[in-house]
């Protein structure tokens, strides 16, 4: 069980935001009743799980569900990338000491990689799982092929590999078409990333007008070239388009865009960061919205135009980065 918001650091603790800035984010998702955390090695080299650890330090762990990830590089050498059985059995260590837990609930795969025999990784996840450093296995941005392949091995192994991390908001749906009906069928759930698509789901980024100071898409280290594919006019002039429907629905812009992830059956979760802790207390009133056909109806006829759809559009890199 998952909290259907989660709080992700990807691109906030220990990179964008001071320490004493992030451990307030932390401490009001967990007022706010979330209880699920998502980190990776890879943010900002190491030192969002660090971040996290030492804001979660103190809380009843068992009341906690904390996830990260392995995959990009975490150092200079030919092994600290990929999900080679070395590079995964040091990955976990070094996460677990940076997070401050015995265990995490699930560790997943950031993408899937080419040089490496899945029976290898897969073997190297449930050597994990049964040593008791994490409970649970999932991916992050696999295909559908690649998610069945990774579930049978898993079924053989005895492991659960229960989820999948991709990115996935009204303007990215890259896949509904494949990774959704694969992981129905398998019992695999979403933890979707980005369900606000950087922000521009918020409406503050206008057609034929510069990117407000301060935001996302002006601060290199804060995501701008993920923003920058939905930055064009024909994409924000639709969103502007949104508001009279979240109006009516009573919801601010950002609740709207979470909320329509959470109408997906089988999505579990949708991950939200934050730079305050008031970006948090708006995006977590998405819970339990329920969105009725005649609005998902009308937000589909002005964005069909400029939805991304193509399955193809979920990769990894051919070759370890």
């Amino acid at each position: 069980m998952v909290s259907e918001i989660s709080y992700g650091n990807w691109i906030t603790h220990g990179s964008q935001v001071e320490e004493e800035q992030a451990t307030a984010c932390v401490h009001a998702a967990l007022d706010l009743g979330i209880t699920t955390f998502d980190t990776a090695d890879v943010y900002a080299g190491t030192r969002a799980e660090s971040v996290l650890g030492r804001a979660l330090n103190g809380q009843r762990r068992e009341g906690l569900e904390i996830f990260t990830k392995v995959y990009w590089p975490t150092g200079s050498g030919a092994n600290d990338r990929g999900l080679s059985r070395k590079h995964v059995q040091e990955s976990i260590n070094g996460s677990l000491s940076r997070l401050q837990t015995d265990y995490v609930d699930l560790y997943q795969a950031h993408r899937y990689d080419y040089s490496t025999p899945l029976e290898e990784t897969m073997q190297a996840f449930a050597d994990i799982v049964h040593a008791g450093k994490a409970l649970y296995i999932g991916v992050s941005e696999w295909r559908a092929s690649e998610i069945r392949a990774a579930a049978d091995l898993a079924r053989e192994l005895k492991i659960q590999l229960v989820s999948n991390q991709p990115q996935y908001s009204m303007l990215w749906r890259v896949i509904e078409a494949e990774v959704v009906p694969t992981s129905e069928e398998l019992g695999v759930g979403q933890i979707v990333w980005s369900p606000i698509a950087q922000g521009v789901l918020t409406g503050k980024y206008l057609p034929g007008q510069s990117a407000p100071e301060g935001s996302r898409a002006t601060d290199e280290k804060s995501g701008a070239n993920f923003i920058r594919r939905f930055l064009r006019d024909d994409v924000l002039a639709r969103v502007q388009q949104l508001k009279p429907i979240a109006e009516k629905a009573g919801l601010s812009m950002a609740q709207l865009a979470v909320a329509w992830v959470l109408q997906n059956p089988n999505v579990s979760s949708a991950i939200v960061g934050a730079t305050r802790p008031e970006q948090l207390q708006d995006n977590v009133k998405a819970a339990g919205v329920k969105l009725d056909a005649e609005l998902l109806k009308a937000i589909d006829e002005i964005l069909d135009p400029i939805v991304e759809r193509d399955p193809a559009k979920t990769e990894s890199p051919a070759a370890r980065p």
